[in-house]
């Protein structure tokens, strides 16, 4: 699996550096695009999880403790997490994005019945994992509820509710984009009450926090540390990524707008980055200082963790109905949400019971994305290298809407 994984990390880095070279000042246009703010506000909640609000108090001390695990020497605790969440794993993202923006409109490849069909088994799979991984957590940030070991009825009705609300919320992309933006403000809100907390009203000062940022700048010194995996944690991760990745960049590429690929690379990388950055900054000062979380800030934590749960979700569900045809409109909106409620909910047991691992999902992922690269090469390779533009379709939606918004605004 180490070597599997490998190869994958190695291709996609190689292929990000292909289409910088190839492409790099040309315009990307979704089949749907939106200002350039939703975009990033989509793609930051679509492409994160419970597992950021929750992961990181849990995850500090053992990658401190390096007598026990001497492979995270070369950098503190900090810019670890920061490297297994942020910056250069993105541009697994952007690979995608860009991929189902430009070529995979001229290949066709996911529309095989076979891909399809394994396509959206990795999209299902990584939405119950989703939702397994906030029914795990729980018991971490909810002690006085339970320990975790024993059925405790109250996390599987959190899980159970969120899954119920991201199933009705996939059935109106409305509501997928309001969910986006709503979500994105909301974890802007907990890092600055949790900010002040730590570097105000406490013992810190607001310059302990550019000191304690200032840490970061060990991932940026040994990032080459971060390409292939460090241990079978590390591995874990990078199978979790590599399982995120398709769906997310099919998901996000309908709502790109107009900006150059290198403009999509930086935005991608950095601006979800600068936020994982600053809020990972602020939970390591808890850890480091010993802070407690407050049961109200603990409450807030589990309710933007819920909701980044919910978003998640709802963009993944809305993904493979769309693609399955298996969408409200042709099947009625009770039957549409019955069907993905039990399928979310079954699923979601199958991981808890250890029959499914996310691990299988990512490596199976790394296999589409080497014989989407082989079909390339073998039917399609003219067709792709002889790309100059964002498909024709998109490029005329694209200029409609921008005759109506300029429209409305001389109006």
């Amino acid at each position: 699996m180490t070597l599997w994984l490998s190869a994958g990390m190695l291709f996609t880095f190689a292929a990000i550096a292909v289409i910088l070279v190839k492409w790099g000042n040309m315009k990307v246009i979704g089949v749907t695009p939106v200002h350039t703010l939703t975009f990033i506000a989509i793609l930051f909640t679509s492409g994160l999880d419970v597992g950021l609000i929750m992961f990181p108090l849990t995850e500090f001390a053992g990658y401190a403790n390096v007598s026990e695990n001497p492979e995270y020497g070369f950098a503190n605790p900090l810019a670890i997490e920061f490297g297994f969440w942020a910056f250069l794993i993105w541009g697994f993202y952007f690979l995608t994005c860009f991929y189902f923006a430009i070529i995979e409109p001229r290949v066709k490849f996911f529309d095989i019945p076979v891909v399809k069909v394994i396509n959206n088994v990795v999209i299902i799979g990584t939405c119950a994992f989703t939702a397994y991984l906030l029914l795990a957590n729980l018991p971490w940030y909810l002690p006085q509820l339970g320990d975790g070991e024993s059925v405790v009825p109250a996390f599987y009705i959190i899980v159970f509710v969120s899954i119920a609300l991201a199933v009705y919320s996939s059935s109106k992309l409305k509501y997928v984009r309001i969910l986006s933006v709503g979500s994105s403000v909301l974890f802007i809100a907990l890092i600055s009450v949790m900010w002040v907390r730590a570097f105000v009203v406490g013992e810190g000062s607001p310059g302990d926090f550019f000191g304690t940022a200032g840490l970061l700048t060990e991932y940026f010194t040994n990032i080459h540390e971060f390409i292939l995996p460090i241990n079978d944690y590390h591995e874990f991760y990078l199978f979790w990524w590599f399982a995120w990745s398709i769906m997310i960049g099919q998901f996000t590429a309908r709502f790109v707008s107009g900006i150059r690929t290198w403009q999509l690379l930086i935005a991608m990388l950095v601006i979800p980055s600068v936020a994982i950055g600053v809020w990972f900054t602020v939970l390591y000062q808890y850890h480091r200082e010993g802070l407690e979380v407050l049961a109200l800030t603990n409450i807030a934590m589990i309710s933007v963790g819920v909701l980044m749960v919910i978003n998640s979700l709802d963009s993944l569900i809305r993904l493979y109905t769309d693609n399955l045809n298996l969408t409200a409109e042709r099947f009625g909106q009770f039957n549409y949400l019955l069907f993905n409620f039990l399928a979310m909910a079954g699923l979601t047991m199958l991981f808890k019971l250890e029959f499914l691992q996310i691990q299988w999902v990512g490596a199976l992922v790394i296999a589409l994305y080497f014989t989407c690269f082989a079909y390339i090469l073998a039917t399609k390779s003219r067709d792709v290298f002889s790309i100059n533009s964002s498909p024709k379709e998109n490029i005329l939606d694209f200029h409609r809407v921008d005759e109506v918004d300029e429209a409305h605004s001389s109006a």
